[in-house]
């Protein structure tokens, strides 16, 4: 099984400023040794390291993280794809032979329409090329933005992380679903069922709330187009990694044994074009 959303840093303040108060947990370092004891307890076959702060230091710290972790299967960095030299920069990071995709943190941009400018798609179509998906990572008021993007961008292989963030503590279900189903349409997304009991209340996220959200997107998405994805240690808010995992496999049990390891497994490894795959 592969984990498809897990993060690594050496906390600091200035750098991580999202990890708010009431997010004590987080405030330590979280290294390939943490990643590696918790791997082995969980019996996973790898993971994906995701970007977690915007520099191009993040994306050396990744790959030397992965160099410490042979857990680490493939980094999703970050590049400033509007920036005048961003294909030396993606040709510099996709060099590295376990660069698998680029992340914005668009879900804290002020503009909602942010993905959907003609700039940033003009960077993002630059990574098709090179072999590289896109995550997006947005909240559920972002979604059309990530559908226009997704439409100025057919060639490109999409990820959509954490559901699109619906508004699981608010109980609100739409906008979110239609506008998950509309983003389904397009074939070159797929979807991580991952970071949802973050999304619910923290302390008492509702199972019945994340499991509504998850059979929502196995109807939109199909399982050749699901992954499973914790968000270690951002899970630790809500619940250990693999009491996250287990939680979404226990959607997966009416699925035929080939279309649990597609969701398990093998679409993060097509999508992100893993070793294996």
């Amino acid at each position: 099984m592969i984990d498809a959303h897990v993060h690594l840093w050496r906390y600091a303040p200035a750098t991580h400023g999202w990890i708010g108060p009431g997010m004590e947990a987080l405030k330590r370092d979280f290294l390939p040794a943490d990643l590696d004891a918790q791997c082995g307890a969980l019996g996973l076959d790898g993971v994906v390291a995701v970007q977690a702060a915007q520099t191009l230091d993040e994306n050396q710290f990744l790959f030397a993280c992965a160099e410490r972790s042979a857990r680490i299967l493939g980094v999703v960095g970050w590049i400033d794809l509007r920036a005048a030299d961003v294909d030396e920069r993606l040709d510099e990071f996709a060099a590295h032979r376990l660069s698998v995709g680029v992340r914005h943190i668009a879900q804290d941009e002020p503009d909602d329409g942010f993905l959907a400018r003609p700039d940033f798609a003009r960077g993002v179509r630059r990574l098709a090329p090179r072999d590289l998906a896109y995550d997006l990572l947005v909240h559920s008021r972002q979604l059309p933005a990530a559908i226009a993007l997704v439409d100025q961008c057919p060639d490109q292989v999409f990820v959509l992380d954490h559901l699109g963030k619906p508004g699981l503590r608010a109980g609100e279900f739409e906008p979110w679903a239609g506008r998950i189903a509309e983003l389904a349409r397009r074939p070159n997304v797929v979807a991580k069922l991952s970071g949802l009991a973050t999304e619910d209340d923290h302390r008492a996220w509702s199972r019945d709330r994340v499991a509504r959200a998850i059979d929502h997107a196995l109807a939109c998405f199909g399982p050749q187009r699901l992954m499973l994805g914790s968000d270690w240690p951002v899970c630790l808010l809500a619940a250990p990694q693999g009491e996250i995992l287990d939680h979404a496999r226990s959607r997966l049990s009416a699925l035929s044994d080939a279309e649990r390891a597609a969701i398990e497994s093998a679409v993060a490894r097509r999508a992100y074009r893993l070793a294996g795959a």
